[in-house]
């Protein structure tokens, strides 16, 4: 299976889910969840959701018993993309190819949107009966990771930061969310200790390469392929890792991270194959 493939079988199982959890509330303000449809189905890579299922699916698991993690993880994801994009954050005007939610709505609706995703997550998660499962979204998407990562991130502009630092906020407000969805997939597996350490520390060193290329594309990137404005992170003085290092060391760092990554997955064998095929698709990705 190509990555491409693994992506595509993932994503479409996933949106499936989260259009059925959505119709779930026909108590709610139809103007609200139409907000929330529009960002959490504007598409994407779904590699977060691929994640959790695909974890799940290494240890033995079943797709179906990780589902209500892979939503819960990308409507997280989703509340944050909303949030980010606002005047206040990152001041966005592109998501995805389309508006972003506060261009296409109002301030007040994506704020609301994005609280309704947040908790919308939480409420199918904590239906599997799984607290520990509970506690692990809220840590890595809470103010010990993403929110406090994001925090960090934006006191950073304008300062000086060097590539500890930088790798300290990045680890929180990328790496937590996606470390994360490996441990979520191999909870549902009812997975080992070490299973469990092996699939988090490649989640680290993932998360870390999604960001530096992240970093690199705003640089180097076509705003048409990536769905978003190109050129932000120096217009608004942002640390990152082509600003703190240079492009060329960035790269570097992205390869040491991706072959970090790879490391981390000797327990698993030639089982763990399209982890190793999906980290090299995100060392050379483009979009």
């Amino acid at each position: 299976m190509t990555v491409e493939e693994f992506l595509q079988e993932k994503s479409q199982c996933v949106e499936a889910a989260l259009e059925n959890c959505l119709s779930n509330y026909s108590n709610a303000p139809p103007g609200l969840i139409a907000a929330m449809k529009y960002s959490l189905l504007a598409g994407g890579k779904r590699l977060r959701p691929a994640l959790a299922l695909g974890a799940c699916e290494l240890l033995g698991g079943k797709q179906s018993d990780a589902m209500p993690a892979a939503c819960a993880l990308e409507m997280v994801h989703t509340y944050s993309l909303i949030h980010d994009d606002l005047p206040c954050m990152d001041d966005d005007d592109l998501r995805r190819g389309k508006p972003t939610s506060h261009k296409k709505f109002n301030e007040a609706t994506a704020i609301l949107a994005g609280d309704g995703l947040l908790t919308m997550a939480f409420y199918e998660l904590a239906r599997t009966g799984r607290a520990d499962a509970v506690a692990v979204l809220a840590e890595a998407s809470g103010v010990g990771g993403m929110a406090g990562g994001q925090y960090h991130d934006m006191l950073s502009l304008g300062e000086t930061c060097d590539i500890k630092d930088l790798q300290r906020i990045h680890a929180c407000k990328t790496g937590a969310l996606i470390t994360a969805s490996l441990h979520l997939g191999a909870i549902f597996a009812d997975a080992s200790s070490e299973q469990i350490n092996a699939l988090t520390g490649y989640g680290r060193h993932l998360g870390m390469l999604f960001q530096i290329t992240d970093d690199i594309l705003d640089v180097t990137g076509v705003s048409q392929l990536l769905g978003k404005s190109v050129g932000k992170d120096e217009q608004s003085s942002k640390a990152t890792y082509p600003a703190v290092v240079g492009i060329e060391q960035a790269r570097i760092l992205a390869q040491e991270a991706a072959e970090a990554a790879c490391d981390e997955l000797s327990l698993f064998g030639e089982a763990a194959e399209i982890f190793h095929v999906l980290t090299r698709y995100i060392l050379k990705r483009n979009r």
